[in-house]
């Protein structure tokens, strides 16, 4: 009879998210020979092999890909069982797995981590920063507590609460921005020199929605993967391109970008807290949500 245990499960999917014995071992607070020794005794146990080891680099099996997601929703139900079992503890307390999408996480990361090292000491926080299909896939099998993105997530094993909305604003080279009259119309053909986010984005879909009715032309010869990137390249002339409200106070720190307002009513995106349908972690939902909202205030304070 095969018995694994709760904790070789915990092993093997750490293993799985890091690929990297000594990143896996620190993360589960134990020494690399024994994750090491638990991973031997599973693929004994199973009797094939979960993990090819070799010049430094750890890969996941066949095996071990098909049964990974098992082992996620069985170690997702454990944790929302011990979660029943410990309803009078305080809120954000232990482990706490948080993903964000990347163009969220340079700009509200760094108001939402310190507020939350403040108010809540016992918290051990794990961030990952993904695209929102990669998040929501993590958070819906258990290998992440929660998400931040941009709505819609899509996914029917989630359900997503509304924590605010983000206007659109339009950066500009500096040497253009006179001839681009604010507020900016979403017809305008300044438009047609829109730089973009690479597929798997969502604001990519989001930018092709506002500028339906112009087609850029540098769409299909460019893609970026963060907004950074698009920033430095609007300061050399090489186009224009959205941003969201909390990107502004970054894209005001370049000498040679100009952000604009569009038209009313202005584009916005919907920023948006997601978690498992079965959560059981209401108070941390509540205490998260609560902290993440003042940040966002604390952001928009810093312009």
């Amino acid at each position: 009879m095969i018995r694994l245990t709760i904790r070789q499960m915990q092993y093997f999917e750490r293993l799985a998210e890091t690929l990297h014995f000594g990143r896996a071992a620190m993360s589960c607070g134990v020494t690399q020979p024994a994750l090491s020794a638990q991973i031997s005794e599973m693929e004994s146990q199973l009797g094939f092999r979960l993990f090819e080891r070799g010049s430094g680099a750890v890969r996941l099996t066949a095996e071990a890909q098909t049964m990974l997601p098992r082992v996620a929703r069985i170690l997702s139900e454990i944790r929302d069982l011990e979660g029943e079992a410990r309803r009078d503890r305080k809120a954000l307390e232990g482990r706490f797995r948080l993903g964000v999408i990347p163009t969220i996480a340079p700009y509200l990361l760094p108001e939402l981590l310190p507020l939350l090292k403040q108010r809540f000491p016992q918290l051990r926080l794990e961030v990952r920063e993904a695209v929102t299909a990669a998040l929501a896939e993590d958070t819906a099998s258990g290998r992440l507590d929660a998400m931040i993105a941009a709505e819609p997530v899509e996914d029917s094993r989630l359900v997503p609460d509304l924590l605010f909305a983000d206007p659109f604003y339009l950066a500009v080279p500096t040497a253009d921005a006179a001839r681009i009259a604010p507020p900016v119309a979403q017809e305008s053909m300044a438009l047609e020199r829109l730089m973009l986010l690479e597929d798997g984005h969502c604001m990519r879909g989001q930018a092709l929605e506002i500028c339906g009715r112009v087609k850029p032309v540098t769409m299909g010869t460019f893609g970026a993967t963060s907004l950074t990137t698009l920033l430095h390249m609007v300061s050399h002339g090489m186009g224009v391109t959205l941003i969201p409200r909390m990107a502004r106070a970054s894209a005001n720190l370049l000498p040679s970008v100009s952000v604009l307002p569009f038209l009313d009513p202005s584009p916005s995106r919907s920023i948006c807290l997601a978690g498992r349908k079965s959560n059981s972690r209401k108070d941390d939902f509540a205490a998260l949500r609560e902290t993440v909202l003042q940040a966002h205030e604390a952001l928009l304070a810093r312009g």
